[in-house]
């Protein structure tokens, strides 16, 4: 079974937090809360983690991966951002959007999009993720947790636990987490693009919902 990791929402025990980076600097994936469903991470720079990653979300290469990211600076060394797609991001992070964007040299090929050489990345309202993103010291490589053949994400730690024993090393639960992911957007072209509806207000962007 997964190793549980029981946390205050508000005030995150230190040790609880550094015992899951620990697991995660060692190839682990972790199920862990965010502002908009639970996710599934990984080192970004462990091949086999990313790997084990797809399988379990049971997702292909040209699906977006997501790079969790504590603030816009650490994203800006990611993904190319220009003055207006900075802007557009400056108004919804921290908050439930992820953004796609072409991605720099430090994302390794294998992780972005095959043809168009782009990543998600997101900024997280979430104390404790934060904190970890924080004890870690560097973006995790995350999907939100969907099961394969299913369509709404996972939000019980114990449910987590049990139907992905053996492919998940930790479960992180700090308590109550929506269930919904995160609203996707493009911004590699000239003007944003709704991706996909999700927990976040396409308004913050000036983005009509269809």
């Amino acid at each position: 079974m997964p190793q549980l990791f029981e946390v205050h929402p508000d005030n995150p025990q230190q040790r609880l937090l550094k015992q899951a980076a620990q697991i995660l600097h060692g190839g682990g994936i972790a199920a862990v809360p965010t502002d908009s469903s639970y996710a599934l991470v990984c080192h970004l720079d462990d091949k086999n983690a990313a790997e084990n990653l797809r399988r379990i979300r049971g997702v292909d290469d040209k699906h977006h991966l997501t790079l969790l990211c504590r603030d816009l600076s650490e994203l800006a060394s990611y993904a190319r951002v220009d003055n207006r797609q900075y802007r557009l991001m400056k108004h919804a992070t921290p908050g439930p959007f992820t953004f796609i964007l072409e991605a720099t040299k430090e994302v390794p090929r294998r992780v972005s999009h095959p043809s168009r050489r782009t990543i998600g990345l997101r900024v997280p309202d979430h104390k404790m993720l934060q904190q970890l993103l924080d004890i870690f010291g560097e973006p995790l490589l995350s999907t939100t947790l969907i099961a394969p053949g299913e369509t709404e994400p996972l939000n019980d730690p114990d449910e987590i636990r049990e139907r992905f024993a053996g492919r998940v090393q930790a479960v992180v639960d700090a308590g109550a987490c929506p269930r919904e992911p995160t609203t996707v957007v493009d911004l590699t072209t000239d003007e944003p693009v709704l991706f996909r509806l999700g927990r976040g207000d396409p308004a913050l962007l000036g983005l009509p919902v269809a």
